[in-house]
């Protein structure tokens, strides 16, 4: 769905998305190519100066560092959560977040929950996101989701009943990242899957 006129804003610094992505908490955002979510998440952290905590669900992300797909990143700490240790990890990051300002990616909403197969798993997902999303408001820390998704016939997002509770939520910012010839474009979408902005980014690290 596409408003009559959204704003498009050539940003390849990544200046005004960053500016985009501190007025809500957290960030939600939608790709269905995996490696096109990584090249983003790279832009992205390549353009900040605070440190960042990386959730590497997929597994993906640490791949493609491993392959030299992707440059590795000092100021980057990567955490592989278990099914064993996620609850750990939640809670440091809570407690070094409410002191500290973090760029805290969570990769991704797909992966958070194929480590649970219990009913609960929604509740303590949707409960653990939520809680470092407050605390980040606090300290300006940012969290930021990815969730690999695709429409369905209806044009609806196809996510999980947890994922959708998050993207339902106010206080949530929508995003949908695909490629455009050499760019990348990232559309800030309303509550109806409307695009209301379009943020274009052509100078890419890769």
């Amino acid at each position: 769905m596409l408003d009559k006129n959204p704003e498009q804003i050539l940003d390849d610094d990544l200046i005004y998305v960053r500016k985009e992505f501190s007025n809500k908490n957290p960030n939600i955002i939608l790709c269905s190519e995996p490696f096109l979510k990584a090249e983003f998440l790279n832009e992205l952290i390549d353009s900040i100066n605070c440190p960042v905590i990386f959730l590497d669900f997929d597994l993906l992300y640490s791949g493609y560092i491993v392959s030299e797909m992707i440059k590795k990143n000092d100021k980057v700490e990567i955490h592989r959560p278990s099914k064993v240790n996620l609850e750990k990890i939640i809670s440091e990051i809570a407690k070094r977040i409410s002191n500290e300002k973090f760029l805290v990616v969570i990769d991704s909403l797909n992966g958070f929950y194929n480590i649970f197969d219990e009913k609960e798993s929604g509740r303590f997902i949707n409960a653990s996101l939520m809680l470092l999303s407050s605390i980040g408001i606090e300290s300006d820390s940012s969290v930021i989701i990815t969730a690999m998704t695709r429409k369905n016939d209806n044009g609806e997002w196809i996510l999980s009943p947890g994922g959708r509770h998050i993207i339902d939520s106010k206080k949530s910012g929508i995003y949908h990242l695909k490629r455009i010839g050499s760019s990348l474009m990232l559309n800030s979408l309303n509550q109806v899957g409307a695009i209301e902005k379009m943020f274009k980014i052509t100078h890419l690290n890769f």
